[in-house]
């Protein structure tokens, strides 16, 4: 399962939006360091089910289904916060720049009303630049990475001018440890024509221009501009948005979104989400505060951006930066079950570009092996090893072994 961190400098909402993601207790205060281990929690993408088209009632394994939505598990890591000169070991910076290594994609959470300074102690809104803190986070992963990479810098130029050693193999080998592979590296030096230089020869700031493109590539982020329910939000996101870009910056509340869904949980209105409205179950069940309290989220946030963001932020990470897809894995083309007659029991999150077969290798090392064609049940067509799947595919595969349930 793909997993995503959630970073960014400290007292900047990172440990209510993950509440708001994944409803788990975790110690929410407005002051720096709250978060001094990562939580992990699941969170869940919202996708529209292939049930209603097919016409079936569905009775999933590994997600659920509600009214044609699937809600589909992932992981989120919440991550201490960061302050200047985290790369060098102040305030929890080598801690959270190890728990970083997992991650295949980061949220980076901004406090967009500028009400933080640079070390996340509260100040006036509209007082901090909140654009300083993207470039801050930006800098200190740098600079943690080329500290890294420089060990023993001179020694691998010498092995690979020698034809010993491949520069691409040499910084894959070297930051493996961070989820960056080969093609990372391989993608990267071509696209900053650095493939035929010497390593002797780099400055340190091709060495930056370098780091900072490849773990761009290796780590795909987003922006979630939090506190957009503060006014001073709004002409700091446009801002945000000029420099990275609309489908970068996400505009969000994650103190609306938890309430939100707090409320739901305990019945008190109707609200899914995502959406760009709640509705009061039985209004004499809440108190005069917490009717304001809704009617703030509605006034400051709903009607203002759409909805709280909270979601939007995840879709995004998940469908537009990491490029996952939906597929739906059945045993059974025409009636759409496992070999327990489950119907669409299951959706997998795959890579765009991702095969046949390679989905086989997915679910089982012997589906893989002993894969003989796919069917893809939509169509009811076979198909070969290299079929490239589509979103919302529903495909069974058929191996000359069979797998046993245990």
């Amino acid at each position: 399962m793909p997993e995503v961190a959630l970073v960014g400098k400290t007292n900047v909402g990172k440990s209510t939006l993950f509440s708001a993601l994944t409803l788990l207790p975790v110690k929410i205060e407005p002051r720096p360091f709250t978060t001094i281990k990562p939580n992990v929690g699941i969170a869940y993408l919202k996708v529209k089910c292939v049930c209603k088209e097919f016409g079936v009632k569905d009775n999933p394994r590994n997600s659920i289904c509600r009214d044609g939505i699937r809600y589909v598990p992932v992981k989120v890591i919440d991550l201490a916060g960061l302050i200047p000169g985290a790369h060098e070991g102040k305030g929890l910076g080598n801690k959270f720049l190890d728990e970083m290594r997992e991650a295949d994609g980061i949220i980076h959470v901004v406090d967009a009303s500028g009400s933080t300074d640079a070390e996340g102690r509260p100040c006036p809104p509209g007082s901090h630049d909140p654009l300083l803190d993207v470039e801050m986070i930006e800098k200190e992963v740098n600079l943690w990475i080329l500290e890294m990479l420089k060990q023993d810098w001179a020694k691998l130029s010498r092995s690979i001018e020698h034809g010993k050693l491949k520069t691409e193999e040499v910084i894959a080998s070297r930051l493996s440890g961070l989820k960056i592979s080969l093609k990372h590296v391989k993608e990267t030096l071509e696209e900053l024509d650095l493939r035929e230089r010497k390593l002797g020869a780099w400055s340190e700031g091709d060495l930056i221009m370098f780091i900072k493109h490849l773990f761009k590539k290796a780590k795909p982020f987003v922006i979630a501009a939090n506190k957009c329910d503060i006014p001073e939000s709004i002409e700091n996101i446009k801002r945000l948005k000029g420099v990275y870009g609309d489908d970068m910056v996400i505009p969000c509340s994650a103190e609306a979104e938890l309430a939100l869904r707090r409320a739901a949980e305990k019945g008190l209105i109707e609200y899914t989400p995502g959406d760009s409205s709640f509705k009061i179950i039985n209004r004499e069940r809440l108190t005069s505060e917490q009717l304001r309290a809704l009617e703030v989220i509605k006034q400051r946030v709903l009607d203002v951006w759409g909805s709280t963001g909270v979601q939007e932020v995840l879709n995004t990470i998940y469908f537009k930066k990491l490029n996952m897809v939906p597929v739906y894995p059945v045993a059974d083309p025409d009636n759409l079950t496992d070999t327990e007659g489950n119907v669409l029991p299951d959706v997998y999150l795959v890579p765009r570009g991702t095969t046949t077969r390679e989905l086989a290798y997915m679910i089982h090392t012997e589906l893989g092996e002993s894969f003989i064609y796919a069917v893809d049940a939509r169509r009811k067509i076979r198909l070969g090893e290299d079929s490239v799947l589509k979103e919302n595919d529903v495909i069974s595969i058929v191996a000359a072994k069979k797998l046993k349930r245990k």
